[in-house]
């Protein structure tokens, strides 16, 4: 991975609360972690990171990780579709 791939995360509000906040362990951990992805200048670049690197664990761009498997979903269907 290059650097200038993750240059984004120096951005990112995550950088302001402890790593275990983006990795909780229930509902109301899921939700408060996307409270703080909710304003973040880089919630797309992160979410995209998460999505094209198949990160498995976590909330990343505000999404779980059931969010970012049904996206990764659609967009499997949409290439099929659009093939």
């Amino acid at each position: 991975m290059d650097e200038a791939d993750v240059v984004w995360m120096q951005e990112g509000h995550c950088r302001y609360y402890p790593p275990a906040a983006f990795f909780p362990s229930d509902g109301v951990g899921v939700t408060q972690a996307r409270q703080i992805c909710g304003e973040c200048p880089v919630r797309e670049q992160c979410l995209e990171y998460a999505l094209e690197n198949r990160i498995e664990h976590g909330v990343w761009g505000g999404c779980s990780e059931r969010e970012r498997r049904r996206i990764l979903k659609r967009r499997r269907q949409e290439t099929l579709v659009a093939s």
